[in-house]
């Protein structure tokens, strides 16, 4: 029995549109499924040296948590490139600034880091809100497969 292998055209027809609620989720636990979805892994052809994922639409980035003292002490770190150009900013203010970088952050942090990881993130959308404007894409709600204890 040979191995399947999936071909780029074959999955380009076959792409789906998923919605991911963050309300209240967890930062690191949403971005695994949503890392999952981007990456192919919940379909049975997936392959790992092809983009086989669907898009994903992350809504409600502002009422997401984080657990224990994050908020304060984990940080988000960039870099101009010059001298002294090391900028950081704590969770809890980018959480109340800017929550889609948080999110976006999150979930692309788990996708590969090379082309086809900047390939799958471009498939990944966030908004801080409920409404988002694809709705002709016919955007199906993701169902949450929940392991163990309930959160």
């Amino acid at each position: 029995m040979k191995t399947f292998m999936a071909k780029a055209e074959d999955i380009k027809m076959n792409r789906k549109w998923f919605v991911l609620d963050a309300e209240g989720k967890v930062l690191g636990k949403l971005a695994v499924e949503a890392a999952k979805i981007l990456r192919g892994k919940h379909r049975p052809n997936f392959t790992p040296h092809v983009d086989t994922g669907d898009h994903v639409i992350v809504i409600n980035a502002s009422k997401i948590r984080l657990t224990g003292k994050k908020l304060q002490d984990k940080k988000y770190i960039r870099h101009s490139g010059y001298p002294g150009g090391l900028k950081t900013v704590d969770y809890g203010t980018l959480l109340k600034t800017r929550p889609e970088l948080a999110v976006e952050k999150a979930i692309v942090g788990m996708l590969p880091h090379n082309k086809l990881g900047a390939d799958m993130a471009r498939k990944l959308k966030v908004y801080k809100d409920a409404e988002h404007p694809h709705q002709a894409q016919k955007p199906e709600a993701w169902q949450w497969q929940t392991i163990g204890k309930e959160e």
